[in-house]
């Protein structure tokens, strides 16, 4: 409010904008700044070369040194070049959400408003020299540093103590006690010390405690947590209970976490429950109000589809010409956009409007499109944050943001918390509540045993669909051949398919020294201790960091320099000075030059990817717990997978197949079985059975879930007897007999179709219907069904039928569809997947399947991953960028993609080579004999209307002949 201006005006350079003709009103407010500002108020003049420049400067002089006020000349910049006004027009468009061609007045009327050099400057106010000289004169008094910003942290509860560092001291002794009841080994002690003692010479002591409430908070409230990140180098975090990670049993590297030379403040990053996040959120905004407490921003930047999109709309193309150019992109489009993509979507790029939009786009890649919330991170401060930085409300209720992002808060050092969100935790949660229910056994993370030999034996055979971080194509590729065996396995597993092990040529020699293939060496004796756990080669960050320090010379804060430095090498250009520094530290300590260098670029590939051995350590933990739970409780694991979406990799379809593999019963959707969330069911076998839950229903609410739930009693006798229960309109009825839910009344899709309609299209006198759903009535008056016994509805085939359950459920219970076209599919040669494993490497092969998952890592120069399922299991394919350019549109546009190329076979991992692809999806389709699923609805549409006496409203009857011949009635 401008109430709040001239309250905060000490120490400030004022401008004023004014209008072309200055009223009273802002004659007002600009004495009103003159009472508060003196001398540091001016008032703003420029030239917008529109004719009226003269008449508009003497008027403002006028003014000026009437209100005894000084001129002072600006620019209104837009753009640094004259050239970029075209794109500014651009970007007025997508503000006002207008096209280039009706911006009409929006638009600047010239390409005057960009940066100008000071003698043009003087030039264009050669009559107010004055107005000029102001110009510099505020700038030299703009000598503001951020160093000037005070940051304090707020002071937590002391607790029994007397300070925080002494309560930080206390807790983190009374948990060593727990973590190590045989007695703290020499070591640990040793090392809480040396972290205490720097916590307090640094002031961190509150930061602690803060995550330790948090955490504690979780644990209260039974909210699954675990820190991740460099808090896995610290003992302390580890004796507080905020990271699971013994440092003792990885790479314990304090100096990544804490530094007294960089004196950065630490970063503890903590992963909670994503479906329970907010209750630790909504915590924190009440402990310390929002006027103290806020997320951190995070700039979202547009993207090569955003761009096309928004600029494709500002340029007038209509929107499925937008649509089609945007899906012409490969995924986040790290190519950039081309004109042979253009061209490959069936669109001229020559013509000069489509050109214009590729090049401006083009140009827009990279802008900050909007502000957004970071993932989690949270700022709190002892006063108001306010006095730190701008904030603002965000979009959700009861949630504050600055206005700041995360490196910003990082460069002044100010500390922050972040609140993550993980589905795999939530999963487990999950899990373990359906163990406990249905098995009788409780569970904790920290309870689930240890080295366990089946586990582990799943894990080898990469068996992995759902487990945590060990699921992707590439991770699974990497099981059968690394071989996991104990936890620190499974550290290695984590972190080798990354860019840094792959881009420093490092995961094939650990592979045959781990399979006795090639001799375990160090270059000098020095770096044995470094690298003994991984076998002489670098596979994570802090190793990389302390070769730094004990073969390069490097210092732990230098040695985390240079990390940095790699993080950001393509914006601040300093990592010459570390490479140089680097390569020459070590060869002139006797290590060879191409050891060296491939250590370097290791770096470089973690610095810029960021994944070190504490990050791997906190995640194999979830890990080998997720692995347990799906081996030992196949049932439970898949339930809790599903009610925990969307997370992972794979869809619903693959983790109901997945859990079919493993002996899992699955049941059907079904009115007077299931709930909202997928249930566990006992079986006469006495194991337990998935009863898939509502919640699997497209378009299907919480609401009418609960309510079929709450109303159902020992069960619904008929869907008339459904509809008298729960009050649910026609349009949820329609939607669950769409998904054949009623099969437990006899019901099939059809038949509750037609028995619906005959329901009426008005409710009963009994109901009132609105936008949400109607209030039940209580013990209804029965009212007779009054269907003719005689109506047949013809049923749907089995592909009909197939086609619905993934129209509605996006799985299904029934056959896959490509067994249902193995008869077209054999006759032209195209395998099962189940054989590719009995196939020598180079045997050409054709095979078909709908695409699970397409990968491009950022390391694979290119090459595309895909995941192909049919009815005998997956295959794997690997696409060549000539490959994928070639068949571009089959690759990113198919459902079901049909594959020719060769085997490749290693290791027990097969894949397929492809040489050519080619879509398939229309096969799908096929699968139905009707050219439309909306015939049956148009029919009714169509039909007679009669009245039936035993019922209020109108019923139809309808008489048709679908498509393949057959007659309804």
């Amino acid at each position: 409010y401008w109430s709040d201006l001239l309250a905060s005006l000490e120490g400030q350079q004022v401008i004023l904008l004014p209008p072309d003709h200055p009223d009273e009103d802002f004659t007002g407010r600009l004495q009103a700044l003159r009472r508060h500002c003196g001398d540091a108020l001016s008032l703003a003049v420029c030239c917008r070369f529109d004719g009226q420049d003269r008449e508009r400067q003497e008027r403002l002089a006028a003014f000026a040194a009437a209100q005894g006020v000084a001129l002072v000349a600006t620019n209104d910049v837009l753009y640094h070049a004259p050239e970029r006004r075209i794109l500014q027009d651009v970007l007025t468009c997508i503000r006002h959400g207008c096209s280039i061609d009706s911006a009409g007045f929006r638009l600047q009327a010239n390409a005057e408003r960009h940066l100008k050099a000071p003698d043009v400057m003087a030039r264009l106010f050669a009559r107010y020299p004055e107005a000029v000289a102001r110009s510099i004169e505020i700038a030299a008094r703009c000598r503001f540093s951020l160093d000037e910003l005070r940051y304090e942290y707020p002071e937590e509860t002391k607790g029994d103590s007397a300070t925080p560092q002494e309560e930080l001291v206390r807790l983190t002794w009374l948990g060593a006690a727990k973590r190590y009841p045989a007695g703290i080994p020499d070591k640990i002690g040793t090392q809480i010390a040396h972290e205490l003692a720097l916590i307090a010479r640094l002031n961190y002591a509150p930061y602690f405690l803060t995550v330790y409430k948090i955490v504690a908070f979780a644990n209260e409230k039974n909210i699954l947590c675990q820190g991740r990140g460099s808090a896995a180098n610290s003992v302390v975090c580890y004796c507080l209970g905020i990271t699971a990670a013994n440092p003792d049993e990885v790479g314990l590297l304090f100096e990544r976490f804490i530094s007294e030379e960089r004196r950065e403040p630490p970063d503890i990053d903590v992963d909670f429950e994503h479906e329970r996040r907010e209750e630790v959120i909504q915590h924190i905004y009440e402990t310390y109000t929002r006027e103290r407490a806020g997320l951190a921003a995070t700039v979202i930047r547009y993207q090569p589809r955003s761009a096309i999109r928004d600029v494709g709309k500002a340029m007038g193309l209509s929107p499925d010409l937008v649509d089609r150019m945007a899906k012409s992109l490969w995924g986040w489009g790290r190519e950039g956009i081309t004109e042979d993509q253009v061209r490959e979507a069936g669109i001229d790029p020559e013509t000069d409007r489509i050109l214009l939009t590729l090049n401006l786009a083009v140009a827009l890649v990279g802008f900050p499109r909007h502000l957004s919330q970071h993932v989690g991170g949270f700022v709190i401060s002892q006063g108001p944050l306010a006095e730190l930085v701008p904030i603002e409300n965000a979009a959700m209720p009861e949630r504050t943001v600055i206005q700041w992002d995360k490196d910003d808060i990082e460069e002044l050092g100010i500390l922050k918390v972040d609140v993550l969100a993980l589905g795999m935790l939530t999963c487990l949660r999950k899990g373990f509540d359906l163990i406990e229910r249905h098995y009788g056994r409780r569970m904790e993370l920290a309870g689930v045993p240890r080295d366990d030999k089946p586990t582990y034996d799943m894990i080898c055979r990469a068996d992995t669909i759902g487990v945590f971080q060990i699921e992707s194509r590439a991770q699974m590729s990497m099981l059968p051949r690394l071989k996991p065996r104990e936890y620190y396995d499974l550290v290695i597993q984590v972190a080798i398919v990354r860019p840094g092990p792959i881009q420093g040529d490092m995961v094939h020699p650990y592979l045959r020294r781990r399979d006795g293939i090639e001799k375990e060496t160090y270059p000098k004796p020095e770096l044995e201790e470094v690298l003994k756990k991984t076998l002489g080669v670098p596979l994570f960050q802090e190793q990389a960091m302390k070769i730094a320090i004990v073969a390069a010379g490097f210092t732990p804060s230098e040695s985390d320099g240079l990390r940095r430095a790699m993080a950001t090498f393509r914006h601040a250009g300093t990592i010459g000075h570390f490479k140089d520094k680097f390569i020459g530290g070590m060869v002139g300590r006797g290590y060879e030059r191409d050891f060296a260098e491939r250590c370097f670029s290791q770096i470089q590939g973690f610095g810029e990817y960021g994944f070190p051995e504490s990050h791997a350590a906190s995640f194999a933990i979830l890990a080998y717990a997720s692995a347990w739970v799906k081996c030992h409780y196949p049932a439970a694991f898949a339930a809790a997978l599903l009610n925990s979406q969307p997370m992972g990799f794979y869809a619903s379809a693959q983790i109901v197949r997945d859990a079919k593999d493993h002996g899992v019963e699955i049941r059907p959707v079904d009115v007077n079985y299931s709930n909202w969330d997928n249930l566990l069911e006992a079986t006469p076998a006495h194991r337990f059975a998935l009863r898939l839950g509502f919640r699997q229903i497209k378009g299907c609410r919480e609401e009418a879930a609960k309510l079929l739930a709450d109303r159902r009693g020992t069960g619904y006798s008929s869907l008339r007897d459904l509809w008298q229960r729960t009050g649910l309109p026609l349009r949820v009825l329609e939607l669950l007999a769409r998904a054949d839910v009623f099969g437990s009344l006899g019901l099939s899709r059809r038949q509750a179709l037609w028995q619906i309609r005959g329901l009426g299209e008005t409710p009963l006198p009994l109901f009132q219907y609105g936008d949400s759903l109607a209030k039940p009535v209580d013990n209804p008056p029965p009212v007779e069904d009054g269907i003719e016994e005689d109506i047949v509805v013809p049923s749907l085939t089995t592909g009909e039928q197939v086609l619905q359950d993934y129209r509605m459920t996006s799985l299904t219970l029934r056959s896959h569809p490509l067994a249902l076209l193995r008869p077209q599919l054999q006759p032209q040669g195209l395998i099962q997947a189940k054989t590719l494993a009995g196939l020598k490497t180079g045997t050409r092969v054709q095979l078909a399947g709908l695409v699970l998952v397409r990968q491009q890592p950022g390391t694979a120069s290119g090459v595309i991953f895909v995941t192909l399922e049919d009815e005998t299991g997956i295959a794997n394919l690997i696409v060549w960028p000539k490959v994928k350019q070639q068949y571009r549109r089959a690759l990113l546009a198919a459902r079901m993609l049909g594959v020719q190329g060769r085997v490749q076979s290693e290791s027990n991992v097969t894949h397929i080579i492809a040489e050519k692809l080619f879509d398939h999806s229309a096969m799908l389709a096929g699968l139905s004999s009707l050219d439309d699923p909306e015939v049956f609805d148009q029919a009714l549409a169509n039909a007679n209307e009669y009245r039936h006496p035993l019922l209020p409203s109108p019923v139809h009857e309808v008489e048709c002949t679908f498509p393949d011949g057959r007659n309804f009635r």
